[in-house]
């Protein structure tokens, strides 16, 4: 088969939709190969871009040719790349990240979206008006001229269903695959350096994820302020300026200036699995997820995970996670005492956790969303 992706976001974007995009092509291209790849992106003008396209030679890469496209590729994404996916005869096309291009309709194709969350119309305080409505134009599109809607989880698939109107049977649940790296273990020495590099404690909790409200981390500082544990500190992992600053500000103001490290925006993705492999656990409080792929990272990694009850959290944690109140920072101060002092409670959740995510390896997935081509 010949199958087309849209493949801004895996050259583009460096965190959730580009990381799923990413995984879903390069498990694609490793579990079969025999088929052909078309990836259909804006300009590759950047060298992580280009070391990226590098691990999957096999694929075809459709860029922009005129002047008017290079100059304007966002148009070119939007209203162009139907008439190449025509050109190029595709058996599939698959628009990894909400969106399928304008004049889709006439390709005779299998058409297919994968729609991530609907955060916009759950939470629409936290998004501007404008982009409410341009967001809401294009999931509306894309579900009405796919063929199949893929959801990422179970309460995505609900959301799409609620908010969008798309019929029950033309979605259907392929979860996100996991990155290979996590389910390798480190070395003693691999995590050595990495605490050495990072300046990491011996015992800390972990938080990897964007620096929002919806991300709820600052609960995390507020529920450090009352453990029992004086010595356990916190590592933080994730980008968002006017958000630190707030953290920053209850940090000072509990005194947790010498317990709360942000380690920057300069962690690699090959350095996370020996952080996550170094820490006591993983506390994740956030108000809703679209996945919670950290968390199953966390697992993947044999790493104890705190989160919260509710959305697709259960469905990414398993029955072994340790589920509180995102709003009680009562109940995740208890969770983080009743984790740090039992080593053999950490060894049953890190044991079971990662027999949990098994399913949601990249071979897994990959298996899954192939079945879906060929139905």
């Amino acid at each position: 088969m010949k199958i087309g992706f849209d493949a801004k976001r895996a050259f583009h974007n460096f965190r959730g939709l580009g990381n799923y995009s990413r995984t879903t092509i390069e498990g694609l291209c490793k579990y079969y190969p025999e088929h052909q790849y078309y990836l259909y992106t804006p300009p590759i003008n950047s060298s992580s871009k280009v070391s990226w396209r590098e691990t999957i030679p096999a694929t075809k890469i459709i860029e922009p040719s005129g002047i008017f496209s290079k100059a304007l590729p966002s148009l070119w994404r939007s209203l162009a790349i139907s008439s190449l996916i025509i050109r190029d005869n595709l058996d599939i096309y698959h628009g990894l990240s909400h969106e399928l291009p304008v004049g889709i309709e006439k390709f005779r194709g299998k058409k297919i979206v994968t729609i991530h969350d609907l955060l916009f119309m759950r939470y629409p305080q936290n998004f501007a008006t404008i982009d409410r409505i341009v967001y809401k134009k294009k999931f509306l599109h894309s579900c009405h001229v796919a063929d199949q809607v893929v959801a990422i989880c179970g309460q995505t698939q609900n959301d799409i269903i609620e908010y969008l109107n798309v019929p029950t049977h033309k979605i259907k649940v392929v979860y996100q695959g996991c990155n290979p790296i996590f389910f390798k273990r480190a070395s003693s020495y691999e995590k050595e350096l990495i605490k050495k590099k990072y300046n990491l404690p011996s015992q800390f909790l972990l938080y990897v994820g964007a620096l929002e409200p919806n991300k709820n981390a600052l609960s995390i500082i507020k529920a450090l302020s009352i453990v029992n544990d004086k010595n356990i500190s916190l590592a933080i992992i994730g980008k968002g300026e006017r958000y630190k600053k707030i953290l920053q500000a209850e940090i000072s103001k509990k005194g947790l200036g010498s317990r709360v490290i942000f380690l920057g925006n300069g962690v690699e993705t090959a350095e996370l699995p020996a952080i996550y492999q170094s820490a006591t656990a993983m506390t994740f409080p956030s108000f809703f997820e679209g996945l919670g792929l950290p968390v199953i990272e966390a697992l993947a990694s044999e790493l104890p995970v705190i989160t919260s009850q509710g959305s697709s959290l259960t469905e990414a944690g398993g029955p072994d996670t340790i589920y509180i109140d995102p709003h009680s920072k009562e109940e995740l101060a208890a969770a983080i005492d009743r984790v740090s002092v039992s080593g053999a409670l950490r060894a049953t959740m890190a044991q079971r956790g990662r027999s949990y995510v098994e399913q949601f390896s990249i071979q897994n997935c990959s298996d899954n969303l192939f079945n879906l081509y060929r139905s």
